[in-house]
C-alpha cells in the first residue's frame, strides 16, 4: 500500500515511490527525489503534455519546496525544471 502525504494544494508526498505527485484531469505529474541525511535531490520531473502548459509543475515543485523547507532540507535541483523554479523563489 502506498503511503500518501498530503503536503498542500493538492500535491502529495508518495513516501513509497519517493516523489511528489499533483493529479489534474486523471493525469499524474510528479518530481521524483533522494532524501540524503539533511538533503532532499530532485533529478527529474514529469509533466505528461496532456497536462502540459497550464502551470501545473510549478505548483507541484513550489508546494514540494514548501514541504522541504518545513521539514528542514536543504534541496539540491539536478532537475533543471526545479533548478528555474529554485531560482525565481529567491528573486522574490
Amino acid at each position: 500500500m502506498e503511503q500518501l502525504r498530503d503536503v498542500g494544494s493538492g500535491v502529495t508526498d508518495n513516501v513509497g515511490r519517493s516523489r511528489y505527485e499533483l493529479v489534474v484531469d486523471g493525469v499524474t505529474a510528479f518530481a521524483e527525489y533522494r532524501l540524503l541525511g539533511d538533503r532532499i535531490v530532485f533529478p527529474h520531473t514529469v509533466v505528461p503534455p496532456e497536462i502540459g502548459g497550464r502551470g501545473v509543475g510549478g505548483r507541484l515543485v513550489n508546494a514540494a519546496l514548501d514541504d522541504a523547507e518545513r521539514r528542514g532540507l536543504a534541496v539540491v535541483a539536478e532537475c533543471s525544471f526545479v533548478a528555474k523554479v529554485v531560482a525565481a523563489r529567491a528573486n522574490r
